[in-house]
């Protein structure tokens, strides 16, 4: 009899399987710690794909002929991965060219989803030469 009870006190504190519950309790909290680190690289690289654009764009509207906003979206396009979502907006003030890119901030995955905020970048250079504006 004595061997049964301890038997049965040994199995009752035994841990196996423990392990793989508190891994099977825990893989929510995981992935969405991984959903949000990944969230965050994505709106880190719009932040940096709207101020190169931004360069880009200014850096063509400096140099165009006329047409500065068309040269400025098409330079500022060159650059930016198709399924980000920008409007491009260069305009002179005074003897600056300023460039302003908003970029739509995807969700997860570009292409798909964009978030509900945008990120800015902006850039100016000098005017080389007077065209007119």
């Amino acid at each position: 009899m004595e061997d049964e009870a301890s038997a049965g006190r040994t199995r009752l504190s035994d841990d196996r399987g423990q392990a793989a519950i508190e891994f099977t309790g825990t893989l929510p909290l995981i992935l969405i710690t991984l959903a949000l680190l990944w969230q965050a690289a994505m709106v880190g690289y719009t932040f940096m794909l709207a101020g190169n654009a931004a360069d880009k764009a200014v850096t063509a509207a400096t140099t165009a002929r006329g047409g500065a906003q068309a040269a400025c979206e098409q330079a500022g396009r060159e650059d930016l991965p198709g399924a980000w979502d920008a409007t491009f907006v260069c305009r002179p003030e005074g003897d600056l060219m300023t460039a302003e890119v908003k970029v739509e901030v995807p969700l997860f995955f570009p292409g798909a989803f964009n978030l509900p905020m945008t990120l800015s970048g902006e850039a100016s250079a000098n005017l080389e030469r007077s065209w007119g504006w």
